[in-house]
This record gives C-alpha cells, sequence and structure tokens, in this order.
C-alpha cells in the first residue's frame, strides 16, 4: 500500500505531504510495514512482466 491517495482524518491533506503528526505517523507506518511500500506502480509492473518472462522461458526450457 502506499499513502499517494490517502487523505488525513486529522488535517484534511494527503498524507504523502505529512502537514501534521498524524499524517507524518502513519505515512512511516505504512511504509515500515508494506516491504514493497516504496515502490512505485511502474517498477512492480516491471517486476511482474520480468517474473511472467521467467516463467515462461522455464516452461519453454521444461518441455524442449
Amino acid at each position: 500500500m502506499t499513502c499517494d491517495r490517502l487523505v488525513c482524518a486529522n488535517c484534511a491533506g494527503p498524507v504523502s505531504e505529512g502537514r501534521c503528526p498524524v499524517c507524518r505517523a502513519h505515512r512511516e507506518r505504512v511504509h515500515r510495514e508494506s516491504p514493497l511500500g516504496g515502490l512505485s506502480p511502474a517498477t512492480l509492473f516491471t517486476l511482474v512482466l520480468a517474473l511472467l518472462a521467467v516463467a515462461f522461458l522455464a516452461q519453454r526450457v521444461a518441455v524442449a
């Protein structure tokens, strides 16, 4: 999970900006709990494509 689209209930600002102590605390908690929290969607998409390519190649080698 990323905090890009989360809105703080305390200050009504984006959590990613960390305007108040509540925002900053939640942002730190999200990044600490999620090992992939710091990765962008583009990076995750690239990793999935690479995994699919490896799986496809492994299948082709196993059949041959």
